[in-house]
């Protein structure tokens, strides 16, 4: 009779059924962002303010250093996100949907134009206005939402127009580091940046000779981001950065891996008959039973890359973690009819707003239209050119990566909230609208497969 699985087990499988679902992750920062906006709207509304004003202490003694809790979450953690994000670029330009010419064609020539476009709308808006600086906040799609947006339509969605997506938002994530590397990191020291170069120098060399440990580069990421932080360069670049270094070749290859597991298996095989034969002989006290295990857990980590490895151990912890806690500590903007009436009268709500959702519907439909009309990409397989108009629609979506961007844009003053509004406002329109219309575009059934080695990043 088959062992029930325990209490424990039974509960937390909704949880893990949860986690596992692509959508999940933009169904948190969903959450989030409307806690945010509920408890930033409330009666401790100053509380909300108060909670990421809080100052905290970091050091040893008389050395260390003052920050806020929100800047612990902006400069601090997110620099775990951009590191992720490196590393699912790193992956998709080696062994990805980005290694060949001919499947990366179409999505990095529409992600140039879903950038382009939008940043010039919003130029159109606010060219030699106090806004200006806000170029870059509608250049960014959010990948955790609209990749959300195609889950909710199922199997109707084709696996191409998926691939297209992620692709997508892979290239635009690359712009947006570009964008705040190049543009929205001021006082930039050449001498730090030299002490920049030595440690990213130093990563890379860790990689060539051989050092598989995650500690190894965390203890180079430590160092990497606070000489970036203190360079001038915005310190979440520095998670991109290292992302480039860590190692993507396996200890052993896979021959060597089969012939010792399989060695490593007949060893736990006879540990389990001898646990089965003497009465004595428990699974806890076969110490052969456990070296065969503990070989196995060897062999199986030598054989993985570490790329993967590391990438896998920290999609959950910011896809459920740093991701909504960035949404909870950024979204929560007035609503009161002062602010709304303010930010309607303003042109730095409309060119992030329009930005969004009529610069990126323009740019990402017509640059792949142009592309496949000169014969310099194609369409995915099962792809039709209306689909691609509703994930044109989708990919107005800005949020997480946008409101970072006006964070770097504005700082902390009264831009700021109209320009998180008109997110906000482009976020909704762009993934209802764009799911309304690939809802009614979509064959009744479209078998969709699995995309091996996806997962939703974490953003875009």
């Amino acid at each position: 009779m088959p062992q029930s699985e325990p209490l424990i087990e039974r509960l937390v499988a909704p949880l893990r059924r949860f986690i596992s679902i692509e959508s999940s992750s933009g169904i948190m920062l969903l959450v989030s962002a409307a806690i945010a906006l509920v408890w930033a709207n409330s009666p401790w509304a100053d509380a909300y303010r108060h909670l990421w004003a809080l100052e905290l202490w970091f050091g040893v003694g008389e050395w260390g250093v003052r920050s806020t809790l929100h800047a612990v979450i902006n400069d601090g953690l997110m620099a775990i996100f951009f590191f992720v994000v490196g590393l699912e670029i790193k992956r998709e330009f080696l062994a990805g949907e980005l290694k060949s010419r001919r499947t990366a064609a179409l999505p990095i020539i529409a992600a140039f134009g879903g950038m382009i476009v939008p940043a010039g709308v919003y130029a159109l808006f606010n060219h030699g206005g106090a806004g200006a600086a806000g170029w870059g906040v509608p250049m960014a799609t959010d990948i955790a939402f609209a990749l959300g947006v195609l889950t909710l339509l199922g199997d109707r969605v084709p696996a191409g127009l998926k691939v297209f997506l992620v692709a997508l938002a892979i290239v635009d994530d690359i712009g947006a580091v570009l964008v705040i590397a190049l543009f929205y990191s001021a006082g930039v020291s050449l001498d730090l940046l030299g002490l920049v170069a030595v440690l990213l120098a130093t990563a890379a060399a860790t990689n060539l000779a051989g050092v598989r440990h995650r500690w190894a580069y965390a203890l180079l990421g430590v160092a990497l981001w606070a000489a970036v932080l203190v360079s001038g360069v915005h310190a979440t670049v520095a998670g991109v950065l290292l992302a480039m270094t860590i190692p993507v070749r396996t200890r052993i290859d896979e021959s060597a891996f089969l012939d010792r597991a399989q060695s490593v298996l007949k060893d736990f095989h006879f540990a389990a008959e001898r646990t089965a034969a003497d009465p004595e002989t428990t699974v806890l006290s076969n110490t052969e039973h456990h070296a065969a295990l503990e070989e196995l857990e060897l062999l199986t980590e030598r054989a993985q890359p570490p790329l993967i490895r590391i990438e896998r151990s920290l999609r959950g912890i910011v896809a459920f973690g740093i991701i909504p806690l960035f949404a909870l500590a950024n979204a929560g903007v007035s609503l009161s009819g002062d602010a709304v009436r303010g930010a309607l009268a303003n042109p730095i709500t409309f060119g992030v707003a329009i930005g969004l959702i009529a610069g990126k519907l323009v740019g990402i439909s017509f640059f792949s239209w142009i592309a496949v009309r000169v014969k310099f990409a194609t369409l995915p397989n099962g792809v039709s050119w209306p689909m691609i108009l509703g994930t044109s629609v989708v990919g107005g979506v800005g949020f997480t990566m946008a409101l970072f961007i006006a964070e770097l844009a504005f700082g902390t003053d009264a831009r700021l909230e109209v320009a998180k509004l008109g997110i906000l406002a482009a976020s909704v329109l762009s993934g209802v609208g764009g799911w309304l219309l690939l809802r009614a575009l979509l064959p009744p059934s479209a078998r969709s497969e699995p995309i091996e080695g996806k997962a939703t990043s974490v953003e875009s």
